[in-house]
């Protein structure tokens, strides 16, 4: 056991051999025993500390603070969530909401989207097949003339 550890150990657990660790305790209160300076600084230093601690003493509250916090509990037990129906029914107009604007959405979509052009004839179909009909209705169609074999 160094005097640093010592050290370490009183800061830690205070001054009392009983909350030092088992393993060491043993250590400590020998190098304590052979009245190592540093130790026995360590040891008034955690003993100091310890009676300050003990000293400090919280006030009990006053009757009129305990009758005030009393009487500004709730005289009715909190409602479950499942029993207020308010809440949930908020939750699913949002969820309702959101599935119509959705639902419309997708409907504007499909009614307002133009056709797809038919693919020119020049293409080979079998290579291309419907992929090449949805590239032409989108907005990276581009123009509809070939211009690969200039």
């Amino acid at each position: 056991m160094t005097p640093e550890r010592f050290r370490h150990i009183t800061e830690a657990y205070g001054a009392s051999p009983d909350r030092w660790p088992q393993g060491e305790r043993d250590a400590a209160l020998a190098l304590v025993n052979a009245g190592d300076e540093e130790a026995l600084a360590a040891l008034a230093d955690a003993r100091a500390l310890d009676g300050l601690l003990d000293a400090h003493a919280v006030a009990p509250p006053s009757a009129a603070l305990t009758r005030r916090i009393v009487e500004s509990a709730p005289t009715h037990p909190a409602r479950a969530f499942w029993r207020r129906p308010r809440t949930w029914f908020s939750g699913v107009g949002f969820v309702g909401a959101g599935a119509a604007g959705v639902a419309a959405g997708a409907l504007l979509v499909s009614l307002l989207a133009p056709a797809p052009a038919p693919a020119p004839a020049s293409m080979d179909n079998a290579h291309f097949g419907a992929f090449e009909q949805s590239w032409s209705g989108t907005a990276f169609g581009g123009a509809s003339t070939d211009w690969s074999d200039q």
